[in-house]
């Protein structure tokens, strides 16, 4: 416990702090915490602060195991998915073009592209004409399972990506499904080129045959492959968090050799911004650390 900044039982003070100990080991015994576990109600119990502190470390450290079998679940998830994707690929099945031969595509025999980014992607950028309808999109859900994986994406590399917290969208086949006939050309596309195959299976499945999936996503297109409108490049609609605001991406690294030292330098400037208000924010910290053990001393 105090390897993650918590209190041990031993730390206990207060007077009935044996008693505690015994019940709250009792507790931490029985698995879940649920009520039907306890032998003693919260009626029969004075709680002092240290067992609250106790109860809700209880609550915290369910809630991480809780989110680290949902990681693993995913991870197992999306190495069956790879699986049939391959197969999806490899039967022919799902036919396979590059941004450029989806662009001639689009320009000549008027097929559809269907683009299956979340909602933050395709307010960026988004080719012209296209039809949208995301297959995950942001998880606005305030439950405590949702708040735990969005806690965690953020601080495994969220802060630094900007990657969000999706959720699939359970109505994804029916609004496609309301929109195109099942034997209508659908090229399938999204950022990177893995979500637009995980939809393209599922448009398989319900019955599509005619399914083109773009191979790399969307960000792998050059400016003349596709027809693009939005405010930001095609290439930027995927990128986020402190690494864009940095200019740190691959992708801003690519228009800052083509642009020149001005895009450099504007990059620069707020790297030395961030320098600066962390300093500052540190030297406001101590000053105020020290202000608050003066008055604590008279």
């Amino acid at each position: 416990m105090e390897a993650l900044g918590l209190p041990s039982l031993n730390t206990l003070s207060s007077p009935s702090s044996n008693f505690h100990k015994r019940k709250i080991s009792h507790f931490l015994s029985k698995g879940p915490l649920c009520p039907s576990t306890w032998d003693l109600s919260f009626s029969s119990l004075q709680l002092g602060s240290s067992y609250r502190t106790h109860y809700f470390w209880r609550v915290g450290i369910r809630m991480q195991v809780d989110n680290e079998d949902y990681e693993l679940k995913q991870v197992k998830d999306m190495a069956a998915a790879r699986k049939r994707w391959e197969a999806l690929v490899r039967d022919e099945k799902v036919k396979v073009l590059t941004p450029r031969e989806a662009g001639y595509t689009i320009q000549l025999s008027n097929k559809t592209l269907l683009d299956v980014r979340p909602s933050t992607e395709r307010q960026r950028a988004w080719v012209k004409g296209s039809t949208w309808i995301s297959i995950f999109d942001v998880d606005n859900s305030l439950d405590p399972g949702t708040l735990s994986r969005k806690f965690t994406t953020f601080v495994m590399g969220g802060w630094w990506s900007g990657a969000l917290t999706l959720s699939y969208d359970s109505q994804f086949i029916s609004k496609v499904q309301e929109k195109f006939p099942k034997d209508t050309d659908l090229i399938v596309a999204c950022q990177k080129g893995l979500r637009s195959l995980a939809a393209c299976e599922l448009l398989y499945n319900a019955g599509y045959t005619n399914l083109f999936w773009v191979q790399g996503g969307l960000e792998a297109a050059e400016e003349e492959d596709l027809a693009i409108e939005g405010p930001q490049p095609l290439k930027f609609a995927g990128i986020g968090g402190m690494s864009e605001f940095l200019g740190w991406t691959d992708q801003q690294r690519v228009a800052a050799a083509k642009e020149g030292w001005g895009y450099r330098l504007l990059f620069s400037a707020r790297l030395i911004g961030v320098f600066l208000i962390a300093d500052a924010l540190i030297l406001g910290a101590q000053r105020l650390s020290s202000y608050i053990q003066d008055l604590r001393s008279h």
